[in-house]
C-alpha cells in the first residue's frame, strides 16, 4: 500500500492540535501567488518627446570672480564671460580702474556674452554698477548695504608673505596691513624665515550674503624666528586720538619712523663703502638703495615737514623731510614728486612722498633713502627706532575692554593648526 505524504494541516490533526490552528495551516503555502503578474502581461509604452524633456537653455548667466594679483584686466573680463566688444568698452571706462587685486566682481551676461550688468565694491564702500542701456553702458553708484563679519586665519611662511597669505586664504590687503603693523619690529625684506607663522583676525564686508572685501585687521600675532609679536586694534576713547595698534599690554606698536619707506622691495645696495655704479670709484654710501619698479609709491617714514622738494644734481628728483627732534629723511631718484609735496607742507607717516624712478645718477629704477640724525647719515636698517606713545593712563580701562576679547581670539588661533574660522 502506497503511503501518501500528509499536508501540514493533516499532521496537526494527527497530533491533536486545535482545529483553528489546523485551519490556518490549510491556507495556501503561497498566499501572494495570486498577486503575481501573469507572464503574458504587457508593459505599456509611453511616448516621450525629447524637445520637451530637455531643460531650456538659460538666456542669462551670472559669474562671480575675484581679480587675481598680476592678472590683466582684459583676461579678467574674459574670465567673467564678457564678449570682446563689451570688454573693450569696459576697458575704456575709468570706473574699471577701481577694481584692485582681490576685488570680487559679479557679472550678468546674456548667452552670447553681451553684458547686462557688472557690479563691484568701489572706494568708500560704494557699490558700483555698470549696466546695459540700449547700445551703450551707464554707471550707477550707491552706498552699499554692507554687513561686517570677523574672519580668523593662520598661515605659515614657505617662501614669502604673499605666498603664505594666498595659501591661507588671506586677502592681499590684509597681508599688507600685517607688514605695516609689525614693520617696526620685523624687516619684511630681510627677516622672514621659512617656518615663521602668523595668525590674524580681521573684518570682512559682505553684500547680500557674499564676501566682497576685507576691512581692518583687529588682532594679529606674527612669530618671526621664534619671537612672537602681538597686536590688537584700539579705536581710541572719546576723540579717538589714540587709535592704532598696541600690544595687549598697551605698548604702541607704531614707531616714530617706518623701517622702510617702501611696502615691499629688496635692498640693492646697503649702507657703507661701495663701488659707485656711476663714478666707478670706492665711496661712502650714506643711505640704502631699494630696487623697485618705476612708479612704486614711496611713503614718508615719519610725521614731519617738507624741507626741500625738487631737483638736486645726482639725486635727481629728491624730497627731504624734517622730523621732530634732530631727525630728517631723504628720498632720491624719484620719477615724480607726490601731489602737494612742496616746501613747508606737512606729511604724516605713510603718506606719499613720491614715486620710484631713475632720475639723476641712477643706472636703474630704485629709491635712495637716507636717515639722518643731527645731519649725520645713519644706517636705517640698524638704528633703534623710537616708539610712539603708549595708551594714555586715562584710556587704559577702555583699551582693556576692547583688547581682552581680541586677545582671546589670538589665543584660540594659537592652539590650532592653520585654522580658519568665521
Amino acid at each position: 500500500m502506497r503511503r501518501l505524504p500528509l499536508r501540514p494541516a493533516a499532521w496537526l490533526a494527527v497530533l491533536g492540535l486545535p482545529a483553528a490552528l489546523a485551519a490556518y495551516a490549510a491556507i495556501s503555502e503561497l498566499p501572494d501567488a495570486g498577486l503575481l503578474l501573469p507572464k503574458a502581461a504587457r508593459v505599456e509604452e509611453v511616448p516621450i518627446r525629447l524637445e520637451q524633456a530637455l531643460l531650456p537653455r538659460p538666456d542669462r548667466y551670472l559669474r562671480e570672480e575675484r581679480l587675481e594679483r598680476g592678472e590683466r584686466p582684459a583676461e579678467f573680463l574674459s574670465r567673467l564671460g564678457i564678449a570682446a566688444e563689451d570688454a573693450a568698452r569696459l576697458l575704456r571706462r575709468r570706473e574699471l580702474r577701481l577694481v584692485r587685486p582681490g576685488t570680487v566682481v559679479l557679472a550678468e551676461t546674456r548667452a552670447g556674452g553681451e553684458l547686462v550688468e557688472l557690479s563691484f565694491l568701489g572706494a568708500r564702500e560704494r557699490l558700483v554698477r555698470i549696466e546695459r542701456a540700449g547700445a551703450g553702458l551707464v554707471v550707477a553708484e550707491e552706498r552699499a548695504p554692507l554687513e561686517p563679519r570677523v574672519q580668523m586665519r593662520s598661515a605659515e611662511i614657505r617662501s614669502s608673505l604673499f605666498e603664505a597669505a594666498d595659501a591661507g586664504g588671506i586677502p592681499d590687503a590684509v597681508a599688507l596691513q600685517l607688514a605695516d603693523i609689525f614693520g617696526g619690529d620685523i624687516d619684511f625684506h630681510r627677516d622672514l624665515r621659512k617656518g615663521d607663522r602668523f595668525s590674524v583676525a580681521y573684518e570682512t564686508l559682505a553684500l547680500r550674503g557674499r564676501t566682497v572685501g576685507s576691512g581692518r585687521v583687529l588682532a594679529a600675532e606674527f612669530v618671526n624666528q621664534g619671537q612672537p609679536y602681538r597686536a590688537v586694534w584700539f579705536s581710541g576713547a572719546g576723540t579717538g586720538r589714540s587709535a592704532g595698534y598696541y600690544t595687549p599690554e598697551g605698548r604702541n606698536l607704531r614707531k616714530a619712523f617706518l623701517r622702510s619707506p617702501l611696502e615691499f622691495s629688496r635692498v640693492s645696495s646697503g649702507f657703507g663703502m661701495r663701488r659707485h655704479p656711476f663714478l666707478q670709484t670706492w665711496r661712502q654710501h650714506r643711505g640704502v638703495d631699494y630696487a623697485a619698479p618705476a612708479g612704486t609709491r614711496v611713503r614718508a617714514a615719519g610725521d614731519g615737514t617738507v624741507e626741500f622738494a625738487g631737483r638736486s644734481g645726482g639725486y635727481g628728483n629728491v624730497v627731504i623731510v624734517r622730523h621732530a627732534g634732530r631727525h630728517s629723511t631723504l628720498y632720491a631718484h624719484l620719477s615724480r614728486i607726490g601731489k602737494g609735496v612742496r616746501r613747508g607742507a606737512r606729511l604724516g607717516q605713510g603718506e606719499t612722498v613720491g614715486y620710484v624712478g631713475q632720475t639723476g645718477w641712477a643706472t636703474g629704477p630704485h629709491l635712495h633713502y637716507e636717515f639722518r640724525v643731527a645731519g649725520v647719515a645713519r644706517n636705517p636698517l640698524r638704528i633703534a627706532l623710537p616708539a610712539a606713545l603708549p595708551v594714555p593712563p586715562q584710556e587704559m580701562a577702555a583699551f582693556r575692554a576692547q583688547a581682552a576679547p581680541l586677545a582671546q581670539r589670538l589665543e584660540l588661533l594659537a592652539g590650532t593648526e592653520l585654522a580658519r574660522f568665521e
